[in-house]
């Protein structure tokens, strides 16, 4: 298990965070669209949330979209598109380590395709928590449980990602376990955590 230590200064340090759209699953709820590329409010969930981590330029430097499908189309919303390096959708864990490899900085931050509210400190708290505890991943707390999706990860983890994936394990919260992590508070922000897995929900939402 690696550890890292926070000897920077939130105030003065650079962005360091690469930010990642996980938008590679299968969508089998939604009948199988390309879930990243459904309109919400006017605009591709994909382009939604990768303006929104944009905006937190005190952190974030870049964001990517992780993409296993109609990779053009996303190309066209202005980031750059990482596709897994495993075949079969196999899940969140396979975007985030393509992320982690393509990455040029030593931070992932990642945020579901499907969860359409950012919240505006979501890269800042994650970075905070992670510096506090020395820790190489951060993971986000809705106040009632953990959500292992919205995650920051260190570069360093990549390797041992790998290993994880090849070993045909694909639970989020069993590979966290294997490292220390830290926890970030958004309670106070708990629709950040909604996800749009219907196209019932999409229209509740839409309408709400």
């Amino acid at each position: 298990m690696s550890t890292v230590t926070a000897t920077d200064d939130d105030a003065t340090r650079a962005p360091d965070i690469t930010a990642v759209v996980l938008a590679g699953g299968r969508a089998t709820r939604m009948g199988g669209v390309d879930k990243g590329l459904v309109v919400f409010r006017g605009q591709a969930l994909a382009a939604r949330i990768g303006a929104a981590l944009a905006a937190q330029t005190a952190q974030v430097a870049e964001v990517l979209i992780n993409a296993n499908r109609n990779r053009a189309q996303y190309r066209q919303l202005g980031y750059r598109v990482v596709e897994d390096r495993l075949p079969g959708h196999q899940g969140p864990l396979a975007g985030m380590h393509a992320a982690l490899l393509a990455a040029a900085h030593p931070w992932l931050l990642t945020m579901p395709c499907d969860g359409p509210f950012v919240a505006a400190d979501y890269a800042a708290k994650m970075r905070a928590a992670a510096a506090d505890a020395g820790a190489p991943l951060a993971v986000a707390h809705d106040g009632a449980r953990l959500q292992p999706v919205y995650a920051l990860i260190h570069r360093d983890l990549a390797s041992d990602l790998a290993e994880f994936l090849q070993s045909d394990q694909r639970k989020i919260d069993r590979w966290h376990a294997r490292h220390p992590f830290a926890t970030a508070d958004f309670s106070a922000t708990p629709a950040m955590f909604t996800n749009i897995n219907t196209t019932a929900q999409l229209t509740e939402l839409e309408n709400g």
